[in-house]
């Protein structure tokens, strides 16, 4: 199936995990994907994937944080009609005992001023257009605040649900429609930054970047009359209700 023919999809966040596999979905719908992230060599990885299996990919490696760098790739792959938002961090110093200033602002760059970005500089082509679709990555934490996940973190993610929210509302009229993803565990990179890493069993009982891809492409392919304002997933076994050993 190629229901993306057509489109240009740009992620954010696609040298690894949920960004990488969701690019490489968008391709397999037949999008020409945009590879964005702060390292050029995992874009370019991702990039041979996607020309292997015959789909079409750039590499655009630029930091969301800095606007300048966000606006000229917009004016250089424009039009753009679909953005997957899929960069985020976090801090091994999570609590707010323990997390630093310094630690906050560079939380609070990525997971937020990072999305709010991206989704500002393709927002005027998009109502020009009458067409939009905007893929936020939250997290189980943007819905549900941990300990474990942080004040930073929580504070982000939950931040990126009230934006995804703000679009719907202000931009809905335009044709422009904003999806939400807020995962449980998904077992990427990013775990290894927590205070206790998970086990690799626990890890293959987790979600897994595949997983989110194929709801990524769910959302993409929908019909531009159909929002999907919030998906809550989470792996089957869901620590969160099983009970976590880390804090």
């Amino acid at each position: 199936m190629t229901e993306l023919t057509g489109k240009t999809a740009w992620i954010t966040g696609a040298g690894t995990g949920i960004g990488a596999e969701s690019a490489v979905a968008l391709a397999q719908s037949g999008a020409r994907v945009i590879l964005s992230g702060r390292r050029s060599a995992p874009l370019e990885t991702v990039a041979e994937r996607i020309a292997d299996a015959g789909g079409t990919a750039h590499v655009a490696p630029l930091d969301t944080g800095d606007r300048a760098a966000v606006d000229a790739a917009v004016q250089k792959f424009a039009p753009i009609d679909i953005l997957v938002a899929s960069a985020g961090l976090n801090v091994p110093d999570r609590a707010l005992d323990s997390i630093t200033p310094e630690s906050w602002d560079k939380v609070v760059n990525v997971n937020l001023t990072g999305v709010f970005n991206p989704v500002h500089a393709l927002l005027p082509g998009m109502r020009a257009r009458g067409d939009g679709c905007l893929i936020l990555v939250s997290s189980w934490a943007g819905r549900y605040a941990t300990r474990m996940t942080g004040a930073a973190y929580n504070a982000t993610k939950r931040a990126v649900l009230a934006l995804s929210e703000t679009i719907n509302e202000e931009e809905g009229g335009r044709g422009i429609r904003s999806t939400v993803i807020m995962p449980g565990e998904v077992a990427t990179d990013i775990l290894k930054s927590r205070p206790v890493p998970p086990s690799q069993a626990d890890m293959d009982r987790m979600l897994q970047s595949g997983d989110l891809a194929r709801t990524v492409r769910f959302v993409a392919e929908s019909p531009a009359h159909v929002c999907l304002n919030e998906i809550l997933i989470s792996p089957t076994w869901n620590r969160f209700y099983q009970g976590m050993k880390e804090v």
